[in-house]
Order: C-alpha cells, then structure tokens, then sequence
C-alpha cells in the first residue's frame, strides 16, 4: 500500500468507523457467536500472496463485527464506560503515524514533554495539591500508565522499594528476602481483584479489610490491622484506597485512611479508575478530599472522559520513589540532557510507551472542561432516571446510592432469582449488564456507559429489565 492507496483506504476506514458510530444501536449489543467461531471464517493459514485492501476491508464484516461486544453501543450496561471519542480517534491515528516509543526524552522530547504538560493540566482540572504537578517544582508530577491495574503495581512496588531501604539501613544484616516477607498491605474487601494481583506480582500479603456498612474502608478498620500485624512482627507499609468501587462505586474514607497512613509511614495509593474523571466537577471534587495524603493517586480518562484506551493517569509526590525502584541505566538509553526532564521508562514497568498525550491534548482542547463536565453530569442524571425508575417499581430496590454513573439494583428475591432475571436479560440480547455481590447479596449493575446514551435509551433498558422481571416472577400487582 503506497501513499495513494492508503490516502483512498484511509478515507474507507474512516466513513467506516463514522458509520459504525452513527448506526451502532442497530447492532446486537453481545455477540451470539461460539468459542471457536472465527477459525472457520479465515484460512488456516496467512496467504502466500497479498489480498488487496477491499477483500480486507469486506471481511471486517463478515468475520470481526459478528463476534464484537458493543461497548460504545447505548444499551451496553456492563463494568464501565470505556472512553471513546472522534478527537480522540484522530490523535491515535496521528501517534500510530509517529510511531515514537518515548522511553526518553531525546527518544522523542515531545512526546516526554507534552505528557508532562497534559499530566499538569488533568491535575489542575482536579484541583490536585500542587505537590502532584511537575510546573510546582517540589519534585512530584504526573505519567500515563496503560491502565489503573498498572498503576497499583508501579506504586505497590515503589513501596515494596522505600520499605526495604527503610529496614535494610535498620537491619543491614538481614537479607532483602527476609525483610519482603515481613512487608503487608491492605486494600479494602471491596477493592478491584487487580489489588490482590499486585500484592501475588509484588511477593507481598495483601490482607483486605473489611468495610462498614455503606462499603467504605475506615481509619478504624486499617489502625485495628496495622496493629494486630505489628504484634506479630510484620511490617505494614502500603494501603491501596478506592475511590468508586466496581461492585458499587463506594468511597473509601481518605482522610481517615490517610492520617493513620501518615501516623504509620504507609505508602497510600488511591485507585479512582472510574469515578475520577467526575472529580473535574465541583460538586464531586469533595469526594476526592484527602488525597492530599496520598502518596500516589490514578485515575482513567480512557474510561470516562471520552479517551480511548489506553491513558491511565498517575501522579505522585515523591518521583525519585519510583526512579529508585524501576532504575536500569544501560549506556544505550543513556543522553546528554538526563535530569532536566523526566525519562518516562523510570516511572513505569515497559521501556516503550506509546505517544498517549496526543489523544489527552486533542479531546482537552476540542471538548474543554466545560464539555467534559457536561457529558459526565448527563450520565449522571440519567443514571439517576434508571434508578427511579427502579424504584417505581415494588418487585425491586435500589441497593445502594446512585451517586455517580451506576446503579446497582435487584428484585426482592432469593439470589437465584435475581441470577435468573439477568441471564434473561442477556439471553436476550437487547442489553447488557453484569452482576456483582455485595456481602453475598446478588446484585445487578447498570452502568451508563456510551457517549451517545439518551433517555430514550434508558427507558428502552428499564423497559427490558421489567418485561423479564414480569415473565420470571409475574406482574407488581402480584406482589
């Protein structure tokens, strides 16, 4: 494919993409295709010789839209949103184009330096303490990680890292093995299952504490832990807060969190993977009050801030932290102007990194904050119109407060009742959810995901909802 073809080719795809966009509430939300379906849509084997850009372009159709979940459709429900937006489309196209791994700065200094830029003006945007900005000069600053999950680990092992140089000048006999297996950190029992994988990638225990009644981790909790680990001779040193929980969006207490973290030297990464993009509004910026005492703080704005995945954004107080932890310095990365600005492989676990502030800058300039903050405020009015209408409705209850984009819901039933009514709903296929449990309560969750959802499309989901609920356990007048 030469420049002319793919100027022709290109133009295709992006009509294409348009009117996938445009057309995608025509489409079955999940796939009805069988594991093993697309093998014997294609040849066994690449083809000898090159098939021209039509055959592929037809075959999109024919073999990758059949077995596609809709996760941009308005009647996908299910986990989050995921970010997604024209400006943000067309910046991936310019960083494939670029085609730079930015490892370092003379890798690619603007790619280095537009992300230390955008990492300062998402900070901004939350009001941040300014020991998390990089243009602040205390030594802090911002990266874009591949995901929040990412983020866990690269602060857990930033942690691992400081406490073992803690106890090591303590104990410069023991040896580093020794002091890691006294090392424990603490999530929540509602944490996202990526906080117990990183304390299995980490070598570390990772114990979760149980909640209080409306799901939140409280001081309380982690002060009785730290202290029942510490007269046992362990050495607590990490806690990972959650802002927004998957089975529920609850908020773990910051402030109470983090003034025993600092009473104990605890590293305090905070997880707001979803519900921080809601933080650019004022009336939900009091839900990340506290992060003044973390350590490290991430969000995604490939989740709800109309950014496509990948762009997880991390901040922390103390960059040197993680420089000491992930620092490998071959002669062939080395350049002259080292420590003048950041060499973004010391802050993460992969050397390469793809030009992600491109897509940040792009959808920050052509939606402004006043664009970002209209779209998230619509998700949760509608969000709040579901959860109404669920509460219309006496077979069924409202389980926990609808605060940002999720409501989590159920029929006044049995488990197995509850279980049957959302296999329905999906056998069906005109929406999707996923279910969660909340201290062994069946739940079901309905998560305003697209960009492009309406009322009418919410009417169209509680107006499922209820014709499934009514041919599984009959009409409310029954009741």
């Amino acid at each position: 494919m030469n420049a002319e073809e793919f100027r022709k080719a290109g133009k295709e795809m992006v009509d294409y993409v348009a009117d996938y966009l445009e057309n995608i509430r025509e489409r079955r939300v999940l796939p009805t295709v069988q594991p093993g379906y697309l093998r014997q849509l294609i040849p066994a084997q690449a083809p000898e010789e090159p098939d021209s850009w039509q055959q592929v372009l037809q075959d999109v159709e024919r073999v990758i839209m059949p077995g596609v979940t809709h996760w941009n459709s308005p009647q996908f429900h299910a986990y989050f949103p995921t970010g997604n937006s024209y400006p943000a489309i067309v910046a991936d196209m310019l960083s494939d184009a670029i085609g730079c791994i930015g490892f370092t700065w003379i890798a690619s200094p603007a790619c280095t330096e537009l992300e230390v830029a955008m990492m300062d003006w998402l900070g901004q945007a939350l009001r941040l303490p300014a020991a998390f900005l990089a243009s602040a000069g205390h030594g802090g600053g911002g990266v874009i990680q591949g995901t929040a999950s990412e983020a866990s680990v690269v602060g857990l092992l930033s942690a691992r890292a400081r406490a073992t140089r803690r106890l090591k000048q303590k104990h410069p006999d023991w040896l580093e093995s020794a002091v890691v297996g006294q090392l424990v950190a603490y999530c929540s029992d509602q944490a996202h299952s990526s906080a117990e994988r990183a304390g299995l990638l980490a070598g570390v225990r990772m114990r979760q504490l149980q909640t209080d009644n409306n799901f939140s981790l409280r001081g309380a909790a982690l002060r009785r832990a730290i202290e029942k680990d510490k007269s046992m001779g362990l050495v607590p040193f990490f806690l990972l807060a959650t802002l927004g929980t998957t089975p529920s969006c609850a908020f773990d207490c910051l402030p109470e969190l983090g003034a025993v973290c600092e009473a104990e030297g605890l590293w305090m990464h905070v997880d707001a993977a979803y519900a921080g993009s809601a933080f650019i509004c004022p009336e939900f910026r009091p839900l990340l009050d506290g992060v003044g005492l973390a350590d490290s703080f991430n969000f995604n704005p490939h989740k709800w801030m109309l950014v496509n995945f990948d762009c997880s954004a991390m901040w922390v107080k103390r960059a040197n932290d993680l420089v000491d932890a992930f620092n490998v310095d071959p002669l062939y990365l080395k350049h002259d102007k080292q420590g003048l600005v950041p060499d973004y492989r010391h802050w993460q676990i992969p050397l390469g990194r793809r030009f992600r502030s491109l897509k940040l800058w792009f959808v920050l300039r052509m939606f402004g904050l006043s664009g970002l903050r209209a779209h998230i405020r619509r998700h949760v009015a509608l969000a709040k119109l579901f959860g109404e209408l669920v509460g219309a409705d006496r077979r069924f209850e409202v389980v926990t407060p609808v605060t940002l984009g999720l409501v989590c819901f159920r029929l006044k039933a049995k488990n197995e009742v509850n279980e049957a009514l959302l296999k329905q709903i999906n056998d069906a296929g005109r929406i999707h959810m996923v279910p969660s449990k909340l201290r062994q309560t069946y739940i079901l969750r309905f998560a305003v995901c697209a960009s492009a959802t309406e009322e009418s499309d919410i009417e169209l989901a509680w107006g499922e909802v209820r014709d499934q609920a009514t041919r599984l356990v009959g009409p409310p007048d029954r009741l």
